[in-house]
């Protein structure tokens, strides 16, 4: 799923393979996917996008937004996958949308889990494309401790260290999957209170989500992930399904898993007590 590391990367390859290309050729679903959401009918897509130059892209949030000429947009989220193919690569059997370029390039778009397509003119009214692009990410200066502090002081003290930080969008880009090891280098297991964290492990949060975002956008996303070219990120995970019941690095217990809040969380039961 697209979450800050990967957005921030897909947005920078984009921009670097795409721009000044022109669109020659765009293709509804293959077959449509339940899960993948648009805007509008995508195989009026067509008329938006054929014959606009790419112009620039970037990743914020859990969005890569592609700007094109005229003003029109092309923004995809959550768990859409977007691939770059070469000249003389055969076209995929299956796709949500696939996209020609004028050098006999082309990117296709698939859905793993769900995930949505939006291609627009101008503007396009969306919670979450608006908290992506317009909030402060956690990677900026302005993102201090004061500003987080702020944020936790805000919520019900009942709610969870996950649902802080991955519901909601509280914090663009921040969800179940990069919470793991954000919550790991905290010392901070998934499901406990806020109320119940010391002024220390507030700091500690602070620092692990900083520090843990930040090594992640640097490996160009995490291993669980693909990116623009279908590569692995090269941020290997702490916690996530590549190392679920494997050693903990730090005190040897196992990895466990489990249910919560509609998806999986992953801790380890010595370095993060509940």
């Amino acid at each position: 799923m697209i979450e800050l590391p990967e957005a921030i990367t897909i947005g920078k390859q984009v921009q670097d393979t795409l721009v000044n290309l022109t669109i020659t050729e765009v293709l509804g679903p293959t077959h449509l996917h339940k899960f993948t959401f648009f805007n509008s009918d995508p195989n009026l897509f067509r008329d938006l996008l054929v014959g606009k130059q790419i112009k620039s892209a970037e990743g914020k949030g859990i969005f890569v937004d592609i700007r094109l000429s005229d003003n029109t947009f092309l923004s995809i989220f959550d768990g859409i996958n977007m691939k770059y193919a070469g000249p003389n690569t055969e076209i995929p059997d299956k796709y949500q949308l696939l996209i020609t370029f004028d050098n006999d390039t082309f990117i296709s778009f698939t859905t793993r889990m769900y995930g949505g397509i939006y291609v627009f003119k101008d503007s396009f009214d969306n919670k979450y494309r608006t908290q992506s692009l317009e909030s402060i990410s956690p990677l900026c200066e302005e993102f201090n401790q004061a500003y987080f502090e702020e944020l936790i002081s805000k919520e019900k003290k009942d709610i969870s260290a996950k649902a802080l930080l991955a519901s909601e969008q509280r914090i663009p880009g921040v969800g179940n999957g990069v919470l793991q090891d954000i919550l790991f280098n905290a010392g901070i297991h998934p499901k406990r209170k806020i109320f119940s964290l010391s002024d220390r492990e507030k700091s500690n949060l602070f620092q692990a989500l900083k520090n843990t975002l930040q090594a992640m956008t640097d490996g160009g996303g995490r291993d669980t992930e693909s990116d623009f070219f279908g590569n692995k990120g090269k941020y290997k995970t702490i916690l996530s399904k590549n190392t679920y019941g494997m050693s903990c690095p730090h005190c040897n217990d196992k990895i466990h898993k489990d249910a919560y809040m509609g998806g999986s969380v992953y801790f380890c039961p010595t370095c993060q007590k509940l």
